[in-house]
C-alpha cells in the first residue's frame, strides 16, 4: 500500500502543520475512500502522542459547553486541541444536521485548535464509524488533545468507551439520570462523571445518589470513579475537572493500562472493520454469484433460515474466500 505522490504531499503539508490539508484528508476518511489503508500506514510512525477525551451522555446537558470550556483551559496551557462533534444524520442528505460552524465559534480563529463535526450516518452507537481514524488524522497532526463528544440522542452512546482513553459521562439534576444511567450500562463507562447545571435544584442529591451508588460497585481497575460538579456555562468547576482527568491518565499511564485500553480499542477496531468489510464483499458478491445469490433467496423465501445459511457461508472457507478474490478482482 503505497500513497500515491498528491496524497503524500497533502500528508507532508499536514505534519508541517498546515490546517487546510488536515482538513482535505479528513473529508477524505469521512468518504472511506480506498486510499485511507495506505494513509494509515504511512501516519503510523506520526501517532501515540495525543491524549484523547471522550463526552457522552443525555441531550441538553450541555456537553458542547462543557468541550468548549475545557478547550478554553487546554489552550491556556499552551496545548493544541482536536475537537470531533457528533451530530445526527440528515435522513435526506446523511450530513450532519448541525454543522461544526454553530459549535464554538470563539476558536475558529485559534490556529491551536481543530474543530469538525461530523455525521453519525446511522450509527446507533452515538459516533461516526470513522471517527478512529479522525482521531488518527488528528494525532499525526500533532494535536496534543482530541475531545470526542457524542451525538446526544439517548444514554446509548456506548461507542465512546472504545474510542477514547478517558470518558467523561455527564448527567444534569432533572429527569432521573441515575437511574436511567444505572438502567443504560453507563455506569461501567465512566471514567469520571460529570454533573453539570450543578446550580439547578437537585443537584447535590444527584451526587449523592451517584456516589452511593459507585460505593456499591467494585473497581476491578483500582481507579475510584469521581463525582465533579461543574456549571459549565459560568466556567465553574472546569478546573477542577481537568485536574481529575489530569489524575486518570496519570493513574493509566502508572498502571500501565493506559496501553492496555490503547491495545483493546485497536483489536475490537480490527474485527469490527474484518466483520464490515466481509460483508460489504460478500453482499456486492451475492448480486453476481449465483450459488451465493440463490442461499440470500432461500434465506428470503424461509426455506433457509438465517443462521443454517450463515454456517454455510463462514464454514464453507475455500468458498468463502473465492467469494470474496471474486469481488476484489471485479
Amino acid at each position: 500500500m503505497i500513497l500515491d505522490a498528491s496524497m503524500t504531499t497533502l500528508v507532508e503539508q499536514m505534519l508541517a502543520g498546515q490546517q487546510r490539508p488536515l482538513a482535505r484528508l479528513i473529508s477524505m476518511v469521512e468518504r472511506e475512500e480506498s486510499s485511507i489503508p495506505a494513509l494509515m500506514q504511512y501516519l503510523s510512525p506520526h501517532l501515540g502522542k495525543a491524549y484523547s477525551i471522550g463526552v457522552t451522555g443525555p441531550p441538553g446537558g450541555g456537553k458542547s459547553t462543557l468541550v468548549d470550556k475545557l478547550t478554553v483551559l487546554l489552550r491556556q496551557r499552551g496545548l493544541s486541541v482536536g475537537i470531533i462533534a457528533a451530530d445526527p444524520s440528515s435522513p435526506f442528505s446523511g450530513g450532519a444536521l448541525l454543522g461544526d460552524r454553530i459549535r464554538m465559534q470563539q476558536h475558529y480563529l485559534d490556529a491551536g485548535v481543530f474543530i469538525r463535526s461530523m455525521a453519525t450516518q446511522g450509527s446507533h452507537g452515538g459516533l461516526a464509524r470513522s471517527v478512529k481514524d479522525v482521531m488518527r488524522v488528528m494525532d499525526a497532526a500533532g494535536k496534543d488533545v482530541i475531545l470526542v463528544e457524542t451525538v446526544g440522542v439517548g444514554q446509548t452512546e456506548l461507542d465512546i468507551v472504545q474510542t477514547t482513553d478517558t470518558t467523561l459521562v455527564l448527567l444534569v439534576p432533572e429527569g432521573g439520570d441515575a437511574i436511567q444511567t444505572l438502567k443504560a450500562g453507563l455506569m461501567e463507562i465512566a471514567d469520571i462523571f460529570v454533573v453539570n447545571k450543578a446550580d439547578r435544584e437537585g443537584a447535590d442529591r444527584l451526587m449523592q445518589e451517584l456516589r452511593m451508588m459507585l460505593e456499591l460497585t467494585h473497581a476491578e481497575n483500582g481507579w475510584e470513579v469521581p463525582v465533579v460538579a461543574t456549571q459549565a456555562h459560568q466556567g465553574t468547576g472546569i478546573e477542577e475537572l481537568y485536574r481529575t482527568i489530569e489524575a486518570h491518565r496519570r493513574f493509566l499511564e502508572a498502571s500501565g493500562q493506559l496501553q492496555q485500553r490503547r491495545a483493546l480499542h485497536r483489536r475490537n477496531e480490527l474485527w469490527e472493520l474484518v466483520e464490515r468489510r466481509v460483508r460489504q464483499r460478500l453482499s456486492a458478491q451475492a448480486q453476481k454469484n449465483e450459488t451465493l445469490a440463490a442461499l440470500v433467496e432461500q434465506v428470503m423465501q424461509g426455506t433457509v433460515d438465517p443462521h443454517s445459511a450463515a454456517s454455510r457461508m463462514l464454514d464453507d472457507a475455500e468458498s468463502l474466500c473465492r467469494w470474496l478474490r471474486a469481488e476484489r478482482s471485479s
